[in-house]
């Protein structure tokens, strides 16, 4: 780590924070179908990237061999549906729901761990995973027999909240060893390579027009780009080389937080009561999986026993 960087880390990484908090918002404002909005967030934030690449990166492209990029191409799908079914969401349910359901990809990487690569599932895990469906029931379910719907059909955007959770955690798993031998630039560039052609394949196929709209769509489009996707989840990765990875785990559990304020302010959404009580539950089981699966990694690396 180093010991002093240009800016303070946590004041980057509250900025993170915010940033990333305002992409449901962003969503919620494109008129643009939601795939399209996704194609173009995820286009607009890889352009930049490219001269770099080409420019420092040629040699660790041409180092990639085939089981490194079957890994990066599989995570880049993973990353589209994520998208995909995150944005089509947000036209269903309430940002409050969305946003926090969709952060719940920690539990599934942590179960996905367990059944794909043996990593062993303590009772503490277990606990907190529990806790978070039984939020994510709340959530779900409460609002319906409440009968304060926030969304035309809260279920379905909560059910495609769910799915870009799962499709997340595959992103993670899926690049998670190809991390370890590829360098940050070359994969990130083939995964959001992969991820632009299928995000651009599902706008098609739904019939959504890529081009005649207004300035204002494009700015949108832009923002998503450079709000949640550079100086949102590119100020985060630059900050775990400054911060413990549990301060930054715990703190990317403001967004469902920084998103629902933004959305009550600027949209006028309420969450409910149900939404609101279910969202802590969630928050809490994802805290306490988040925290116990890195304690149990760490007393594994230094080879103590985990009971």
């Amino acid at each position: 780590m180093s010991d002093s960087p240009p800016v303070p880390p946590l004041l980057a990484l509250a900025v993170a924070i915010v940033a990333i908090s305002t992409g449901a918002i962003l969503v919620r404002l494109s008129e643009a179908p939601s795939a399209v909005a996704a194609f173009y967030r995820v286009l607009f934030t890889t352009l930049p990237l490219l001269p770099v690449a080409v420019w420092r990166y040629r040699s660790a492209f041409r180092r990639l061999g085939r089981r490194d990029l079957a890994g990066a191409t599989l995570a880049g799908v993973a990353l589209a549906v994520h998208f995909a079914a995150w944005f089509e969401s947000l036209a269903w349910t309430s940002v409050a729901a969305s946003v926090t359901l969709v952060q719940s990809q920690p539990l599934f990487v942590v179960v996905g761990a367990w059944l794909l690569l043996q990593e062993r599932l303590s009772r503490r895990m277990l606990a907190g995973i529990l806790v978070a469906v039984g939020g994510m029931t709340t959530m779900s379910v409460g609002d319906l027999l409440g009968g304060g719907l926030v969304g035309p059909d809260p279920l379905l955007g909560n059910s495609l909240a769910l799915v870009g959770a799962v499709m997340a955690a595959g992103y993670v798993l899926a690049g998670r060893s190809l991390r370890q031998r590829v360098a940050l630039v070359p994969y990130v560039v083939v995964v959001y390579s992969v991820c632009t052609v299928c995000l651009l394949a599902i706008a098609l196929a739904q019939g959504g027009p890529l081009v005649g709209y207004p300035a204002r769509e494009w700015l949108v489009f832009i923002g998503l780009a450079i709000g949640p996707g550079l100086l949102g989840h590119t100020v985060i990765n630059w900050a775990l080389a400054h911060l413990e990875s549990s301060v930054v785990s715990v703190s990317l559990l403001g967004e469902p937080v920084g998103a629902t304020v933004l959305a009550l302010a600027l949209l006028g959404e309420s969450p409910t009561v149900f939404t609101v009580a279910g969202g802590v539950v969630v928050l809490a089981g994802i805290s306490l999986t988040a925290r116990e699966r890195e304690r149990a990694t760490a007393v594994e690396t230094t080879g103590q026993s985990t009971d």
